[in-house]
């Protein structure tokens, strides 16, 4: 049996010997809990078992604990035994956005627009891995020398990236997008002024009109919370198959079938790539397809099923502006393998996507859908564009956050002879040039 460690004036802080404690009690519980039993539990059930087992455990403590201790050990011991370890407390925070561990000693967050250091800390680098672990193990993926970059996500949806050593140098690097369980509502957004009432009445009755619309923007600009809160127009009778590398959209409706890629397996062999799950898909009698993030030659696919019946699609892209965002599918489609000639991508693009709307994180952390802009059609070799809505910025506050304003840019959009077909009235003040709103 391994002796206590009581506290000697300047050798050891009261904070090692908690530690200490808390390992050893971690260490027992193992011995202690009726595995038969317990691998039955699941839930707050499984967490009172541990909690009255770990409880019992820190009353056989010799080294005299507080408590406030008591309380700690008891919920770090259930933390590191039923959850993600150091990370819980991070995640109990409604307000973070990103968590960025780089390696077991440096642990950022994202709150509140604003990226800050924590004082949560794993014990070394072979903690952080065990958590990883555990992350990655429940979707059915795994992490290791083979393989050492992986994606993966959280119960909650949100979404997990980590890369291990040889590639990560100075230990195990994983970053989480969280999404969290209660997604934003067209009202939170409203709120928040990432767009206006205005655009969202296009954007809605664009979704109704079963326009084909891709959602551009950079890293955390945004866009999978913009494609949740679109989804939200979508009728309920509509059949709806999702496609996603790790699964993360949340969408609301019945009828829906969500798919999700694998990775390959410890010999090489087994991947299901975006595209086999496009091809599949449409023989599934889709109504409409949503992929989470086009990234590569299942762009191709995508692109030649809005152009065949499958209409009211969605899709997001990385692209800073909806000209950068063309330009960026006709580089997908490329990477399909098929030597096309440019004017035929450029066809299949402005033949099969109305709409781009682009989300942008501006300086200080807002985001803000800076652009509704119409995929007119081709004029020659080139596809044009034309802006209906957008926001320009004015400039930077106090507190080191952008504003600016939305503006109607005064185009009726081509494509409203579709939407009243479709039932679809707009006041025609609507885009009527003007500055709508200050944000």
């Amino acid at each position: 049996m391994r002796p206590n460690i009581l506290p000697r004036s300047g050798e050891v802080s009261r904070q090692d010997v908690f530690d200490e404690i808390k390992r050893r009690i971690h260490g027992k519980l193992v011995d202690k809990l009726d595995l038969s039993k317990v691998g039955d539990l699941r839930g707050e059930s499984l967490k009172r078992e541990i909690r009255v087992v770990v409880e019992h455990l820190c009353d056989a403590e010799e080294t005299p604990l507080t408590r406030a201790e008591r309380d700690r050990i008891v919920e770090e011991v259930l933390d590191e035994t039923t959850g993600l370890g150091p990370l819980e407390l991070i995640l109990k925070d409604p307000k973070v956005s990103d968590i960025l561990i780089n390696g077991p000693k440096n642990i950022y967050v994202e709150r509140g627009g604003r990226m800050e250091k924590t004082n949560v800390e794993f014990r070394d680098n072979k903690h952080l891995m065990q958590i990883i672990d555990r992350i990655v193990s429940r979707v059915g993926r795994r992490v290791d020398e083979t393989s050492p970059m992986v994606d993966a996500r959280l119960e909650d949806g949100s979404r997990v990236n980590a890369i291990i050593p040889p590639l990560a140098l100075d230990g195990a690097a994983m970053s989480i997008r969280r999404f969290g369980s209660n997604p934003l509502k067209l009202s939170n957004l409203l709120e928040y002024k990432a767009f206006t009432p205005e655009m969202v009445m296009l954007l809605e009755g664009c979704i109704k009109a079963r326009l084909n619309m891709v959602i551009a923007g950079g890293t955390g600009s945004g866009k999978t919370t913009l494609l949740n809160t679109l989804s939200s127009f979508i009728s309920h009778s509509d059949r709806i198959v999702t496609i996603e590398d790790a699964a993360e959209l949340q969408l609301q409706q019945d009828h829906i079938v969500r798919l999700e890629t694998r990775p390959p397996n410890i010999e090489g062999t087994g991947a299901i790539t975006a595209t086999d799950l496009v091809r599949n898909a449409l023989r599934m009698r889709p109504e409409r397809i949503i992929i989470g993030e086009c990234r590569g030659g299942e762009t191709l696919d995508m692109l030649q099923a809005m152009n065949t019946g499958h209409d009211g699609s969605l899709t997001t892209v990385h692209a800073n502006t909806p000209r950068d965002a063309v330009a960026r599918l006709e580089t997908l489609v490329m990477m399909a393998g098929f030597d096309l000639p440019i004017k035929a991508i450029r066809q299949q693009i402005s033949g099969a996507v109305h709409v781009l709307i682009q989300a942008n994180r501006l300086q200080g952390g807002p985001r803000r859908v800076t652009a509704i802009t119409e995929v007119v059609g081709m004029e020659g070799d080139t596809i044009v564009l034309q802006d209906i809505f957008r926001f320009v910025q004015e400039g930077i506050d106090e507190s080191g956050k952008a504003f600016g304003h939305f503006e109607a840019t005064g185009v009726r959009p081509k494509f409203m002879a579709k939407l009243e077909a479709s039932g679809v009235r707009l006041p025609a003040s609507t885009f009527r040039e003007r500055i709508i709103m200050k944000a």
